[in-house]
């Protein structure tokens, strides 16, 4: 009886709901949708650098996650796994991984050497030079080449 699917037991969960380098904002963001769509979390694992959801369902799961990338910019990814057979079908568990951004729009921020403003996160990362105002997009994947600014 390894894999028990009956929902009564409380560990009961079909997805997990990673936030990685994330902020306050986005982990109250993350358990008002939670609550909001009645997700039933099974348990949840804090983390040095984040915190992982076990939840209940895998489509509410994908779709928090693209709303968290809507909203606060950052990285997901997406994969499954084939977790077992129920009543002759697959069942698949699915990890939704949500990397924030270490940066806000309107921060200035290093990248290539030159200071940039960040103009926008969203489908990917607009930066805008501080100095001659040249614009560059950049893709969520290579984030960490931008470092924020310190004083």
């Amino acid at each position: 009886m390894a894999h028990d699917t009956d929902q009564k037991h409380g560990l009961y969960f079909e997805s997990i709901l990673q936030l990685r380098d994330v902020d306050k904002e986005v982990i109250d963001f993350t358990e008002d949708e939670i609550f909001r769509v009645k997700l039933k979390i099974a348990k949840t694992v804090a983390l040095k650098n984040g915190i992982d959801y076990y939840l209940s369902d895998n489509s509410l799961t994908r779709a928090l996650g693209k709303r968290l990338k809507d909203k606060f910019g950052g990285d997901i990814k997406v994969t499954s796994s084939l977790w077992g057979v129920k009543k002759d079908r697959e069942v698949y568990r699915v990890t939704v991984l949500f990397r924030g951004v270490p940066f806000k729009k309107n921060e200035i921020v290093t990248y290539d050497g030159e200071d940039y403003k960040v103009v926008s996160l969203s489908k990917d990362i607009f930066l805008q030079a501080v100095k001659h105002g040249k614009k560059v997009h950049i893709r969520y994947h290579r984030m960490n080449q931008i470092r924020k600014k310190v004083d």
